[in-house]
């Protein structure tokens, strides 16, 4: 109860403090804003300064964005390999496609790898998930005629 009632008192003693003049900043206009989302970003945004790279730390960053790349190429040849496994009939001399597919990634990966510029190394593997995606799409709709094909040759059959 006497804390509740000092709490009043205390609101009563401010109470006229907060109402002298002087005591709140002159309140600004609408109109003296920022104008765009830029100034308003520019105004309360903690700007880092603009800090010069050594070699050092150029190097560090490039290597960061090598070993981004490299993880993404990585992942995509896994994904390769994965979807290899799936073409098991041999070509024309006898070997599996699957053992074709792999060599022809292998050597397109060796070929790239030393590619250090990073608009050449994601067009790379913007164009290497293309295909395999097509490959795999073309996979899926042979198959899908494949086994229109036997139904249609079971019921006219039967």
């Amino acid at each position: 109860m006497a804390v509740a009632g000092r709490a009043r008192g205390s609101a009563a003693v401010l109470r006229p403090l907060l109402a002298a003049p002087g005591m709140w900043p002159a309140a600004r206009a609408i109109h003296e804003g920022p104008d765009t989302i830029e100034e308003l970003l520019d105004r309360h945004l903690v700007k880092k300064p603009a800090a010069v790279l050594d070699e050092d730390a150029l190097e560090a960053e490039a290597r960061r964005r090598l070993t981004s790349s490299r993880r993404e190429a990585l992942g995509l040849y896994r994904d390769i390999l994965r979807a290899t496994r799936l073409f098991a009939w041999p070509d024309d001399r006898g070997v599996p496609w699957r053992e074709v597919l792999r060599a022809n990634a292998r050597r397109e990966f060796e070929v790239a790898r030393g590619e250090r510029d990073p608009e050449v190394v994601a067009r790379l593997l913007i164009g290497g998930r293309d295909a395999v995606q097509q490959a795999l799409d073309r996979l899926a709709d042979a198959s899908r005629r494949a086994i229109q094909a036997e139904e249609a040759k079971r019921r006219g059959g039967a």
